[in-house]
């Protein structure tokens, strides 16, 4: 398996790694977000090799959002999980942002290995329609989870999010990233670099 398997791009860090990363997308975005391209800059410029990739869903179409694809995006992510602890030869972040970060949890929720689990955006619900919380999975979460959620995010206020992260049963720390919406576009904060201190924080292991 090779970063083509899994439509990857690798940023590597300056000597040898101390992990890899793996981040992914939300469900109408692709590997080059912006915030996905910053946030594996941070981790690289941490020591870490950081792996930006596309779902299974996004490889087979360019535009538009999945369908149907949960099980196959699923076992994308589990690829990209084990190629990027073939590749860093030590411990593994995974996350992504909104569905892909979704989609990352229920894959840590079903008992893959990793040193911590990084979400941006996670959607709680629907906008609007918060009796159709996505948490059932949650309490069978047992690694280190960061949130990272905008103040304005209309997929979850940060009120709704901290009963949601209390569900997980392992330690999680929530980033807010104050007036950001789902995109987590913020003027004054570097999201990236606050994300990735807390991710490092949480897993105890030291980065360069």
């Amino acid at each position: 398996m090779n970063l083509d398997d899994i439509a990857g791009i690798a940023h590597q860090p300056a000597g040898d790694p101390v992990g890899a990363v793996v981040l992914t997308h939300g469900a109408g975005g692709n590997r080059d977000s912006a915030l996905i391209i910053a946030t594996c800059d941070e981790w690289a410029r941490r020591g870490w090799l950081a792996i930006r990739y596309n779902l299974p869903y996004r490889r087979r179409r360019p535009k538009g959002p999945p369908s149907n694809s949960a099980a196959a995006d699923q076992q994308g992510i589990v690829q990209a999980i084990e190629l990027a602890r073939e590749l860093g030869g030590g411990p593994v972040v995974a996350g992504g942002h909104s569905y892909g970060g979704r989609m990352t949890s229920m894959v840590a929720a079903a008992g893959v290995d990793l040193a911590v689990l990084t979400l941006f955006s996670y959607p709680l619900h629907p906008p609007g329609k918060p009796e159709r919380a996505r948490t059932e999975h949650l309490p069978d979460i047992t690694v280190p989870t960061v949130f990272t959620h905008g103040s304005s995010d209309p997929f979850g206020t940060i009120d709704e999010l901290r009963p949601a992260a209390a569900l997980v049963s392992a330690p999680t720390e929530i980033v807010e990233i104050t007036g950001a919406r789902h995109d987590l576009a913020a003027k004054t904060l570097d999201v990236p670099a606050l994300a990735v201190a807390a991710a490092i924080r949480l897993s105890e292991i030291p980065s360069t």
